[in-house]
């Protein structure tokens, strides 16, 4: 028996650095099995409250294995050809309603501490709003001059070198590392969903409606994400892509970002680049 639980521990410990080995930052790595490295406080609580499910988890098993191979072993015909006729142990029925109570109690905890932290947005330092379209993602930056621009896929002829498979995008989302980030999230047709693995979002963007979410990127890179929200044709074809960068970088980006985006939109209601607009008023 014990020889058992520690071949399954070292199986565990195995999987366990084996998911570590493959994880990778800001997007899915080949034969991953595990969660994507954290960049946000939120993330890293998740990462914890994973390894405490987990733990539980395997204890649960382990344990109802060890009392399957007991009664196999002991209470088989054989070794016991006459068995007992006892109906009711006060003990194990005591027992077995609370220990999964405390086992509830033990998850519940740390659940409500990582919802309060999901829910309750700080105080923000910048806000970026969000706003799903079949098949494609808007962002605006109201604290900033209220610029914004329209987000699409790659496509695959167009890739450049390490961009990700249908996850990269032609205009990232660009936010300061170390910040509060509030994102105001809806759409303009279909119910569409924000999700960024490695910031641990995922968030509906419904009409009419004005969802918000936060995260704090604690290092920089690029972070890919995905409409996670069944919306219709192209679903799987409007990925989320958001450079972290610092303050200093971010502040530059602002500058020439205003230069490059009108705020104004088109008749199909899309951004329009400040080259697109001088070449309307030039066709007129």
């Amino acid at each position: 028996m014990r020889d058992a639980a520690l071949a399954a521990g070292a199986f565990a410990a195995v999987m366990f650095a084996s998911a570590a080995a493959h994880a990778q930052m800001g997007q899915p790595a080949p034969w991953q099995i595990n969660l994507q490295d954290a960049a946000t406080p939120v993330m890293e609580n998740i990462h914890t409250f994973n390894v405490l499910l987990i733990s539980i988890i395997t204890a649960i098993v382990l344990f109802v294995l060890v009392l399957l191979v007991i009664v196999v072993v002991r209470f088989n015909e054989r070794a016991n050809p006459v068995p007992s006729k006892t109906s009711h142990n006060t003990m194990i029925e005591v027992a077995w309603t609370v220990v999964p109570v405390l086992i509830l109690v033990a998850i519940a905890i740390p659940s409500f501490r990582l919802l309060h932290l999901e829910l309750n947005i700080p105080k923000p330092d910048l806000t970026v709003k969000v706003t799903g379209h079949q098949w494609y993602w808007s962002y605006e930056y109201p604290d900033n001059g209220g610029f914004g621009f329209d987000s699409y896929l790659v496509a695959e002829k167009d890739l450049k070198p390490g961009q990700p498979r249908l996850l990269a995008v032609d205009n990232e989302v660009v936010v300061p590392i170390n910040k509060n980030i509030r994102i105001q999230v809806t759409a303009a047709d279909v119910i569409h969903s924000f999700a960024v693995p490695s910031f641990g979002v995922k968030i509906d963007a419904m009409p009419g409606r004005l969802n918000e979410s936060w995260f704090k990127i604690t290092r920089e890179g690029v972070y890919y994400g995905q409409c996670s929200e069944l919306c219709g044709r192209d679903h799987a074809f409007m990925p989320i892509a958001v450079r972290a960068v610092s303050e200093a970088d971010f502040n530059a980006w602002v500058a020439q970002a205003k230069a490059k985006f009108a705020s104004a939109r088109d008749a199909e209601g899309k951004f329009a680049d400040a080259s697109t607009l001088e070449g309307a008023a030039t066709a007129r």
